[in-house]
């Protein structure tokens, strides 16, 4: 039977642990759609208080 190679596992779990942190960087950095969509009304969705004035409110 083979000996296991530790430090092969060692330097793996290492690896995988960078790229898990890069991720979360890279997260971070961007941030996450759900963060900016409170923050700024989409287009296409009716806002609550209209932009321009309708026909039966009086422009002054």
């Amino acid at each position: 039977m083979a000996t296991p190679n530790y430090s092969y596992e060692k330097r793996q779990r290492e690896l995988a642990k960078k790229r898990k942190a890069e991720e979360k960087r890279q997260r971070k950095i961007n941030g996450r759609p759900d963060d900016a969509a409170p923050a700024e009304p989409d287009a296409d969705e009716p806002s609550a208080a209209p932009a321009e004035p309708g026909p039966s409110e009086p422009q002054t």
